[in-house]
């Protein structure tokens, strides 16, 4: 096996963690918003419904993941050459990884996620460049000790220079806001100063009745979610300095010139910002 392929080997005795596919899963929800394969009928069926009652939830899950290629080919473009991906959900191209080695091909990348559909197709989906390395790491992202000290974080990634730590369209199943904080907090303590955050997360301001009713689906369905207002998004960035234009709704974070007006407000219920720790 080659070093590149490292990542994907597994303990002896390891069992693969049963897919639960009775229920709708927010992953595998998003998979189908977005285009994808991967999803079963009750995600399906769950997804259709929100698409029912808010037909602009498709473009919004885009503007999402274009909102994340901007965002790591800023960092890349700033020198970042490492990155820690939360809650990475199931691979889909462009990943992180390959924007970042769009422009530094050395990069590495860590990928989160507890869900076992994503573990099942990450060995098979996320392929490094020979110069970077990339690996996938199975844990809770409410636990940010086990993943800093797990071998994937400490093989792949140099903590004492500057990381880029991307929480993308996770925090919303964050429901209480002191824990959701909290999280973020801890996961940049042990980043050094030079390191960069990059958040998205649901906000209703744009829509309050057609998001709203999306977000009362997805609790509904079993997958509880919050969205938040840009105010009660400030303190993800405390302390750090907010890359211009700041706390936006995602569409308008530095679109890409001649793309400005294409997209509405109220089809976009994702907010985000980029911010440097000082």
């Amino acid at each position: 096996m080659s070093d590149g392929m490292a990542w994907t080997r597994r303990p002896a005795g390891y069992q693969p963690p049963e897919i639960d596919t009775s229920v709708p899963h927010s992953a595998r929800v998003y998979d189908y918003i977005l285009g994808g394969k991967d999803n079963y009928p009750p995600d399906r069926e769950a997804a259709e419904k929100m698409l029912a009652g808010w037909p602009g939830f498709r473009l919004s899950a885009r503007e999402n993941r274009t909102f994340m290629h901007r965002a790591v080919r800023y960092l890349a473009e700033q020198g970042i050459d490492q990155f820690l991906d939360i809650g990475t959900g199931i691979p889909t191209s462009p990943n992180l990884h390959e924007v970042a080695q769009g422009v530094v091909p050395a990069a590495r990348v860590v990928y989160v996620d507890n869900d076992p559909i994503v573990l099942a197709h990450a060995g098979a989906r996320l392929n490094s460049t020979p110069e970077g390395r990339i690996a996938y790491l199975h844990a809770d992202m409410r636990d940010p000790d086990a993943v800093f000290e797990s071998p994937e974080v400490g093989e792949t990634l140099d903590l004492s220079r500057p990381v880029g730590l991307s929480i993308i369209a996770v925090l919303q199943f964050v429901t209480d806001d002191q824990q959701a904080y909290d999280l973020v907090r801890r996961y940049l303590a042990p980043l050094p100063a030079g390191s960069f955050l990059v958040i998205s997360t649901v906000t209703i301001a744009s829509n309050t009745e057609q998001i709203g009713g999306v977000v009362a689906e997805y609790t509904r369905r079993g997958m509880p979610a919050r969205h938040r207002t840009r105010e009660q998004v400030e303190p993800f960035f405390e302390g750090l300095e907010q890359v211009d234009p700041g706390i936006v709704l995602v569409h308008r974070w530095r679109p890409e010139p001649g793309s400005e007006g294409r997209v509405k407000d109220s089809d976009v219920a994702m907010i985000g910002a980029v911010a440097r720790k000082p």
